[in-house]
């Protein structure tokens, strides 16, 4: 029973944090100079992982997998 509360409050802390992290990430669409930016970043920085967009990306990947993780576990549990 206490497992159950405690997967259950981990993944509404999931849930809100992939979703500040998705709406945090910059849009593919950011229009001419946003093309240009990106390219220039992409072209002259050594490493993309290291950008906050790179960092976002990563994060949210890892968030996503554990969100999916607790879901499973959430859902043998209630059975």
């Amino acid at each position: 029973m206490i497992i159950k509360t405690i997967l259950t409050v981990v993944q509404i802390i999931l849930a809100i944090v992939l979703i500040a992290v998705v709406l945090l990430q910059s849009g593919k669409q950011a229009g001419l100079s946003g093309s240009i930016a990106g390219g220039a970043e992409t072209f002259f920085g050594k490493n993309k992982a290291r950008t906050l967009d790179g960092m976002l990306s990563r994060l949210t990947t890892i968030v996503a997998i554990l969100f999916i993780i607790t879901s499973f576990v959430l859902a043998l549990v209630l059975k």
